[in-house]
Order: structure tokens, then sequence, then C-alpha cells
């Protein structure tokens, strides 16, 4: 007897736990709501959960739920239809592009916001205080040929704070996934150095030469660089500048075209945008653009390491298994929120700190692409 009770006791107890995970894979949950499910790039992070934040108080009855990854594992389960909005800060390489096209849908690609990658340092000895940096100290530190903190090179362009420069080995942190950021920090080294673009090169992994020295460590995600720096003296890494504000860090004024040295700041990033003519190809051949075109902008005050950070979505067609992508509810949903983050969501009020909103000319692009998303 006491055994039937114990197997009916455990029954009423599993039934429950089964009901609720039925709602959290459901696209919809009891009380209708529309679950928007959106993966990758982590360095809009902060601007994607301001966006969620602010939409969903006007709009309860759609749930945005984001996870990041990186911008590789973006692409990865856009490809696999695993979620519904892909996120990556370089545009999609060809190859991955034919992957997509291989379902039968069309993917679209657009930039959804500006943002800048930053040089944050762990240096006891001199705190807060702003580390210069030229362009060829730079990429030196980071191909390891300057060791320590107190090389006269560096001494030479921080006079400042010299004697305050520790004899400590350089500690580089950067990604250990495949990551956007790393693609566009990359891309500028290789911008700049001529050694860093024939040794090493760009894209979202790379060999580190410093790894090889020793003097290397990985984090996953910006989140995870931005840990180890917080905990580790005398360490130095990229990441998104947003992290860098959420955890105040200092940042490097880093030496631009123009051979001024730049922090970063709202200003000095709509500088960079303002100086270049974006060139955004159709959103039906992202793969087209040039991760490059930002990157290095000329002008007295323009940031030099400035990039977009870009949306996936499908224009659901019917695919070669006779499905879509998405239902005509959730394709409705997808629209409306993309509308509201290319539109509303570009004022200064729904911008997170460490990020500037798209050029006009640019958010309709973007606009244009999500009217071309079918609700069947």
């Amino acid at each position: 007897m006491k055994k039937i009770l114990a197997i009916a006791l455990g029954l009423c107890l599993i039934i429950p736990i089964i009901s609720l995970a039925g709602c959290v894979s459901s696209e919809k949950s009891s009380s209708s709501t529309i679950i928007i499910r959106t993966t990758g790039a982590t360095f809009p992070k902060y601007q994607i959960q301001k966006w969620i934040e602010d939409y969903q108080k006007t709009h309860p009855n759609v749930r945005i739920e984001y996870e990041g990854g990186g911008s590789g594992y973006g692409q990865e389960v856009f490809a696999k239809g695993l979620t519904d909005i892909g996120r990556t800060d370089p545009p999609v390489k060809e190859d991955m592009w034919k992957k997509f096209l291989s379902t039968g849908d069309q993917p679209l690609q657009f930039p959804e916001i500006v943002g800048a990658v930053v040089i944050t340092y762990n240096i006891p000895e001199i705190g807060n205080k702003t580390l210069k940096l030229s362009r060829d100290v730079l990429a030196d530190i980071f191909l390891g040929k300057i060791t320590y903190w107190d090389d006269e090179r560096i001494k030479k362009i921080n006079p400042e704070i010299a004697d305050k420069l520790p004899h400590k080995k350089i500690i580089v942190v950067h990604r250990s996934d495949a990551s956007g950021t790393t693609a566009i920090f990359t891309t500028y080294l290789s911008l700049i150095s001529k050694d860093w673009a024939e040794k090493v090169g760009a894209g979202k992994t790379v060999n580190w030469p410093v790894d090889n020295m020793g003097r290397g460590v990985a984090g996953k995600g910006n989140p995870g660089v931005v840990a180890i720096v917080k905990s580790t003296p005398y360490t130095i890494a990229y990441t998104e500048l947003s992290y860098a504000i959420e955890d105040n860090l200092p940042v490097a004024a880093l030496e631009n075209k123009n051979g001024n040295f730049v922090k970063p700041t709202d200003s000095t990033i709509k500088a960079a945008v303002s100086a270049v003519k974006a060139n955004i190809p159709s959103p039906t051949e992202g793969y087209k653009e040039d991760l490059k075109q930002m990157l290095d902008a000329p002008g007295d005050n323009a940031y030099p390491i400035v990039a977009f950070t870009h949306l996936l979505v499908w224009e659901n067609k019917e695919m070669k298994n006779g499905k879509h992508h998405y239902t005509p509810e959730k394709a409705k949903a997808i629209k409306d929120f993309l509308t509201w983050v290319l539109t509303e969501g570009q004022k200064p009020e729904h911008l997170a700190p460490g990020y500037v909103g798209l050029p006009q000319d640019v958010a309709k692009i973007g606009l244009n692409a999500v009217n071309m998303i079918k609700e069947q």
C-alpha cells in the first residue's frame, strides 16, 4: 500500500514539471504570448537587453529571449533553424550564406546598431588613468613583441604616467569562442600593421602569438574576457565599449588615422560613422558587405575601431521540406519588433551606454528588409 501511495505521489509531482517544460518549448504560452528567440553576438548584449526591456513594456503579449554565444554560434543556430533572429557582428561570409540558402528560404542581413571595440586593461599602479596606445605599439603588444608594461615605447607616449608603469609582463586576454568582436579587432590590426596581417590575419578565431609565449589567456564571450581582466592584474584585452562602461573599466586612447589619440565616446564614434559613407548591399546579398568600411575612419576626432553589428532573419519562403521558419503569428511579431528597433529603438532614450544609432539611410535598408518577411 505504501509503495502504491509513493508511486501516485511521484506521478503527481512529475505531471506539473512536464506541463511546465511543454510551455517553455512551445512557441506560444497558454496566455497566447508569442516567444521570439534571438541568438549570437555578445557585442550588442546591453543594447539588446535595453530594447527588450523597453519594447515589452508596451507589448506584453511578446516575450523575447536573448542568448549570446558569439557571432559564429549565432550564425550556426540560425542556419539550423534553432533561433528566430540571428545576430552577428561581421557580415556573414559567402560559404555560410550558401548554407542558409540551401534550406530553400531567403536569408536577410542588415545592421541594427553601431558599436565600438575598446582596449581595456588592469594595471594597479595607474588605476583608471588613461593609457595611450599608438598604432604600432598596440599591434606589437598583441603580437607579443612588447613584453613589459614599462617598455620604453609605451613610456614615451605616456609621459604623465611613465614613472608608474611597472616592470610586469603584459598578459593578453582574448576570446576563446568564434567571435565577431575578434573579427572586428583583428581586421583593424590587419589594416594598421603589415606584420599582423602577414603573420596572424583576421577572423572570428585566430592563432594568437602570445599563447605560444605563455602570456595569452582566453575568455568565453565579452563577459568572460571582462571577468578575467577585472580579476587579473597586468592584463590587456579588447571588448565592446558597453562592457567597459558597465564594469567601470578604464579604456585606452588609441591613435587614429589622423595621428590623434582618441577615447571612445558618443561623439568620437559618431565622428567615425559620419566620416564614411556606409555601403550596405541588398539584405538578400548580405555576404557582400565589407567589414572594413568604418574601421580606421579619417577625421581628427574619429575613434578608429567602429563597426555595425547585424541582424539575420528569414524572408519566410516555403522551405524544401515544405515548412516555413515562422508561423504567421511569429512572422508578424518579428516584423513589429524589428520595425520598432529600427525606428523608435534608435532614439537616444532607447540606446544603452556605449552604442550609437544607425544613420537614417542604413536604418531604411533594414526597414525594407523587415517588410520582405512574409506572414504567409
